[in-house]
């Protein structure tokens, strides 16, 4: 089950307002389907997929650790 947010574009933007947190994300095509996703530092992890996905949109949701966002991601896969 995708998350239940607004995309935003996938842009260096919007990642320099991502949160220095963990966190659960997704990753989107134009249409608005999840091309991807995966569990990190938000602010870091983004960073590398602006820089080497086909994305152009982005979600997610912030986590109180690693291990509660890796719970997240299984929630939502």
């Amino acid at each position: 089950m995708a998350l239940a947010k607004q995309w935003r574009d996938l842009s260096r933007k919007t990642v320099a307002r991502a949160p220095d947190r963990p966190g659960y994300y997704e990753l989107g095509d134009d249409e608005g389907t999840v091309v991807d996703s995966g569990t990190g530092v938000l602010r870091d992890s983004l960073k590398d997929a602006l820089a080497y996905s086909r994305a152009s949109k982005v979600r997610w949701v912030e986590a109180t650790s690693l291990d509660h966002a890796e719970r997240l991601a299984e929630e939502h896969e």
